[in-house]
């Protein structure tokens, strides 16, 4: 009796030392650091009227986490195009490479190992899908401006499952593209029900917008018809989870964070990280079902603006001011460059409505004004400045950072993801706890 118990004793060791995730989700929130992250939850904590973090997103009570530093070849601060690489390759590049090392060497990324074993493959991101962090994962080009170059490799790719904004190409180019992929065998649908009834019977999937659009619009602006990240999520594992039974590896960009940094804009970013996590959310209510076979992980390209909480010396925060806000900075902008002949007064009550602050300056509500571009991105750009400093936010630029940026993992292997780790790590330790050869 003792023999056989020591017998199956031994099997589950050994069975245990062979197991590894059959189900790889890797979410990069780019341009997410800790203080959006932070910002996010005090501001989900303030709408309760609590101070603190009551309403935790679900990836960050995941039990696992590290900091990862994201510097490039070339520089302590990265691009995306050497982030993503890294991030996809495990190997550092200089800043404005895809898919290449600094002598314009192809590397090859953690994705292509993931198809070579046997796993169907998803790439999904809000931005256009030959931007820099999407394409470090199935391109190879030393010049991230390269989109038509770039678009093409999804093609040489071949993957199950490209979703997100449309190619970043001429029209001519783009329909050149979509030809050629048809013929290849991908079917393209527009939006999640035009998904859900031509899915079934696809071979391989681009998912885009209804309309042609080279992004997906910010979670703020958003309408009944725009794609949302949670739905490219939810319809990539619905679609890979039947294409292969050796499992899947799906990685999901968040890209809008980054861009909504940029410009400073923390109410618009706040929302793209909820956003996220909403995407987030379908993989972990996956990863319920599949708990021993699954794992996710979630971290970031870099930071983006440098986000400060906290402005005056009082030493207080006033995130909820941020809620009055209910269009992006771009969204206002645009708004503000149809009125063409208008008054201040008319300004003034679109600026009122759509941020909650008034427009600088003291002018006559009747006062006549013709619109210019660079007047309608001055007025809406201080708009948001105003209220973010009401929020007492302050921005440290309206570019990338150096610092550090936070990881989380659940699920099986997660604890290989700990401590202080850099961004070319974690696609090696994928590799290794994935058992992927070397095959390419």
């Amino acid at each position: 009796m003792k023999r056989i118990i020591g017998t199956l004793l031994l099997l589950l060791v050994v069975a245990t030392g062979f197991a590894k995730p059959k189900y790889i989700f890797y979410f990069i929130g780019d341009g997410m650091g800790p203080s959006h992250v932070l910002a996010t939850e005090l501001y989900l904590g303030e709408m309760q009227g609590v101070i603190g973090r009551p309403k935790k997103m679900v990836f960050t009570q995941f039990p696992e986490s590290a900091f990862v530093t994201t510097f490039s070849a070339s520089n302590g601060v990265t691009d995306s195009a050497a982030s993503g690489t890294a991030l996809s390759t495990g190997s550092k590049t200089s800043n404005g490479r895809i898919g290449t090392d600094a002598n314009g060497n192809d590397l090859y990324s953690v994705a292509l190992d993931a198809k070579n074993s046997g796993m169907a493959v998803g790439i999904a991101t809000t931005v256009c899908i030959n931007h820099a962090t999407p394409s470090a994962f199935y391109a190879h080009n030393t010049n991230r401006n390269n989109y038509n170059e770039i678009a093409q490799w999804m093609l040489k790719a071949d993957y199950d499952f490209y979703a997100g904004g449309d190619a970043k190409c001429s029209t001519e180019q783009r329909n050149d593209l979509y030809e050629r992929a048809h013929k290849q065998g991908y079917t393209i649908v527009r939006g999640y029900d035009d998904f859900a009834a031509k899915s079934s019977k696809a071979d391989k999937v681009m998912l885009y917008q209804k309309n042609v659009a080279e992004e997906i619009p910010y979670s703020i602006d958003r309408t009944a018809d725009d794609l949302t990240l949670a739905q490219i999520t939810k319809a990539g594992i619905d679609f890979l989870s039947k294409k292969s039974d050796k499992g899947f590896f799906m990685m999901v960009e968040g890209g809008k964070i980054d861009y909504a940094s940029h410009s400073d804009d923390a109410a618009t970013m706040i929302q793209e990280v909820i956003d996220f996590n909403a995407a987030i959310e379908e993989a972990y209510e996956f990863y319920k079902k599949h708990k021993d076979e699954t794992l996710i992980i979630v971290t970031a390209d870099h930071e983006t603006g440098g986000i400060v909480l906290g402005y005056t010396g009082e030493y207080r925060l006033n995130l909820k001011a941020l809620s009055s806000q209910k269009v992006s900075v771009d969204k206002l902008t645009a708004m503000l460059k149809t009125l063409k002949e208008t008054t201040w007064g008319e300004i003034a009550g679109i600026v009122k409505e759509n941020i909650g602050v008034e427009p600088r300056g003291n002018h006559n509500d009747n006062e006549t004004v013709k619109m210019t571009s660079d007047l309608a991105k001055k007025i809406a750009n201080e708009a948001i400045y105003d209220l973010d400093r009401k929020a007492l936010i302050s921005w440290a630029s309206g570019n990338h950072s150096g610092t550090f940026v936070p990881l989380f993992a659940i699920g099986e292997d997660a604890d290989e993801f700990n401590g202080v780790i850099d961004n070319t790590d974690i696609p090696n330790i994928i590799r290794r706890i994935a058992k992927f050869g070397k095959k390419r």
